[in-house]
């Protein structure tokens, strides 16, 4: 048996229509419409109300350096429409949380916490927090 859903397709576009229960993969080639339904039904739990495919082509690209062309391999999009009540987690857009936090000095700052895609955290600092001079400006870098 080959493998249907090769990868979700996440971009700008496709995170917009996410929210209209739209939701955007990259196929195999010989698959049907049929077969891409079961296949996002069985991976996600969902119920699947259509499917719409569209075969993209491959682009002529020229190198850089020299005077060079090379063709990239066109692949089969599929945009599958799910039940108006249900989601894929997968294209969920993470939702921002505001922390305080005190530092050495007994300083509260706060803190706007926020998750990527692949589930990892990422903290930015606010300027002139409560407590700290307007001048005074820090980074915290996580999520690695």
């Amino acid at each position: 048996m080959h493998i249907v859903l090769k990868r979700p397709l996440i971009t700008e576009k496709s995170m917009k229509l996410a929210d209209k229960h739209l939701y955007t993969f990259e196929v195999d080639k010989n698959a049907t419409k049929d077969a891409i339904a079961k296949a996002v039904t069985d991976k996600f739990s969902v119920k699947v109300v259509g499917v719409k495919t569209i075969n993209v082509k491959g682009e002529r690209k020229s190198q850089r350096r020299v005077r060079k062309f090379y063709h990239t391999t066109g692949f089969k999009k599929a945009i599958v429409q799910v039940g108006k009540t249900q989601k894929i987690a997968l294209f969920e857009t993470p939702k921002e949380e505001e922390v305080t936090v005190t530092t050495a000095e007994g300083e509260p700052i706060k803190l706007k916490e926020k998750k990527d895609l692949l589930g990892r955290t990422k903290v930015r600092v606010e300027k002139g927090g409560a407590g700290a001079a307007p001048t005074t400006q820090r980074k915290v870098i996580t999520g690695k």
